[in-house]
């Protein structure tokens, strides 16, 4: 087939027409971060009073018991169950904060103190937002971060953007699956608790509504600190309690702010960042990175229907040509 000069021009300016249009309509607007997601109403949460915590590691226990979980030995004589950290194994921990003589509980120079790590049940996961194929899930009305193991595709995204380092994989398996806290969630559907909030003989975990939880913690952020006052055991609630004097609590909650909140709240006498607690902004990351992602989808749109009709009108200049073929 030859192509004469008028020919060549009027494709040449239709072509140019149409990358012209292309430019205009597909400039997206600059990415823009949406809102943090807003807690719902009815979350039910976890608070940790590190002061309280006397490192018996019962909630350990029944976590792996009410979970299904084998032991997970790190020391050489494999004696017992010895979890260093959270893993597929271990959903929670109890880790220890000691300086200098380590004398004085819930003192940040020569003392000690405990924490608890375990899946923060963020209001605005990160684990949800990056997995594709909706694994990870949000409950509407629990605000319970879970996961769905039958539709994982095991691309670890979750394991890479959690700021807590939570969601653990499996590594022992050809068919590995991501293995985290899920609040006890199978216990809730049978109108139990979680496990370790079940079994603390102290109360350091306890679980209730997040506005009872936020409201307890209004009370002991309020307590003098060395006076004796009542603490509830298991449940916000529950009557089950015990005295003891308050503690010098830092000026902070951790997980009422960090990454848009969280459904895991701390209370502690150590700052968190000795803690082995990460500081973290307010705005999630989520909201960011989907602010991007859909910023550059919209941007594809147009360029994608501009090379669709340059495609739909390059294969009908073609029909024509083998209607009417040049001499």
């Amino acid at each position: 087939m030859s192509v004469n000069r008028r020919d060549f021009i009027k494709g040449a300016a239709g072509g140019g027409a149409a990358l012209a249009t292309a430019a205009v309509v597909s400039v997206p607007s600059p990415a823009q971060a949406r809102p943090n997601l807003e807690m719902s109403p009815n979350a039910v949460g976890l608070l940790f009073d590190s002061t309280l915590c006397v490192g018996c590691k019962a909630c350990v226990s029944g976590c792996k018991e009410a979970n299904g979980l084998p032991a997970d030995v790190n020391t050489s004589d494999a004696l017992w169950d010895t979890p260093l950290d959270i893993g597929p194994k271990t959903y929670n921990v109890i880790k220890l904060y000691a300086e200098g003589t380590a004398d004085h509980k819930d003192q940040e120079k020569d003392g000690f103190a405990f924490i608890k790590k375990s899946c923060m049940h963020c209001v605005d996961p990160s684990c949800v937002s990056v997995c594709p194929v909706s694994a990870m899930t949000k409950d509407k009305q629990t605000g319970i971060v879970g996961y769905n193991a039958d539709i994982c595709i095991g691309c670890r995204y979750c394991v890479a953007s959690c700021p807590f380092g939570v969601p653990q994989s499996e590594f022992d398996t050809p068919t590995p699956k991501i293995k985290k806290c899920e609040m006890c969630r199978h216990r809730q559907a049978e109108g139990k608790i979680p496990a370790c909030a079940e079994v603390c003989p102290t109360g350091a975990t306890i679980f209730g509504p997040l506005t009872a939880i936020n409201e307890e913690i209004a009370r002991r952020r309020a307590m003098k600190a060395g006076e004796a006052n009542v603490f509830e055991r298991r449940t916000i609630g529950s009557g089950d309690t015990h005295e003891r004097p308050a503690a010098q609590y830092v000026n902070h909650v951790y997980g009422e702010t960090e990454v848009g909140g969280t459904q895991f709240r701390h209370m502690a006498g150590v700052p968190f960042d000795k803690l082995g607690y990460p500081n973290l902004r307010e705005k999630s990351f989520a909201s960011e990175s989907e602010g991007i992602q859909h910023t550059l989808y919209k941007g594809l749109i147009a360029p994608a229907v501009v090379l669709g009709g340059l495609v739909w009108a390059a294969k009908r200049a073609s029909h024509i040509d083998d209607e009417h073929p040049e001499e």
